[in-house]
């Protein structure tokens, strides 16, 4: 059975640990909005930054509409590329503290570098980790939201500039922070594999929701 550490950091050191993040998510939030004022206009990236608050459900649902998608169907991609907070949800779960209602304000929390650098490696979670971490990130991506829409104009072609390599990248290394042991690499394998062979003809976010069945890898004995 695996020992599961009971340490847990403060909401200070959490901040700390996610102040590294701050340049890369505030660039992401910048070329998003550079991408979403001319689809959305100038007020609704931003308004969408502070509610939505994920990078991987923006960019799908903006990518819907900007290839002439309605808001329905945006919607329901961005819902599609959230799905997979479900099981990262259930697994960060025993980590929270409080009544219902408190555990789901904790869990708003919940986005992928701050699930990175809280996971101990051992199954178990860093609550001040993962609270503190994303403090840093909201600040981040809203300002940078807010900054693409307003200077936007003046950067030109994000394309040219590199703005649409900026999310993948860094998701990739994100990627290479959790891969740990043959099984967790085996599983990254599979997800990819899924994502390529999907994304030619899949509606948006449903290649990254049919890559969680690598997930399924962890299932099996060692």
């Amino acid at each position: 059975m695996t020992q599961v550490s009971t340490t847990t950091s403060t909401l200070r050191q959490g901040v700390r640990a996610g102040l590294p993040l701050v340049a890369p998510t505030f660039a992401l939030g910048a070329s998003f909005g550079v991408l979403a004022e001319p689809v959305m206009g100038a007020a609704a990236p931003i308004v969408m930054s502070l509610v939505v608050f994920a990078g991987g459900a923006q960019f799908a649902a903006l990518s819907v509409l900007a290839a002439g998608g309605v808001a329905g169907s945006a919607i329901a991609a961005g819902l599609l590329m959230n799905t997979r907070f479900l099981p990262m949800g259930f697994a960060v779960a025993p980590a929270l503290s409080g009544p219902p209602i408190a555990r789901a304000a904790q869990g708003q929390a919940l986005v992928d570098a701050s699930f990175a650098l809280a996971n101990r490696g051992d199954g178990s979670f860093d609550r001040g980790v993962l609270l503190g971490a994303t403090l840093p990130q909201l600040v981040a991506w809203t300002t940078g939201t807010v900054a693409g829409v307003v200077g936007g104009g003046l950067l030109g072609d994000p394309q040219a500039l590199g703005l649409d390599a900026i999310f993948p990248a860094f998701y990739a290394l994100l990627l290479l922070e959790e891969i740990r042991g043959r099984r967790a690499a085996a599983a990254a394998v599979l997800g990819g594999a899924i994502v390529l062979a999907l994304m030619p003809f899949a509606p948006a976010g449903v290649p990254v929701l049919a890559a969680t069945a690598a997930a399924l890898i962890g299932l099996a004995r060692p």
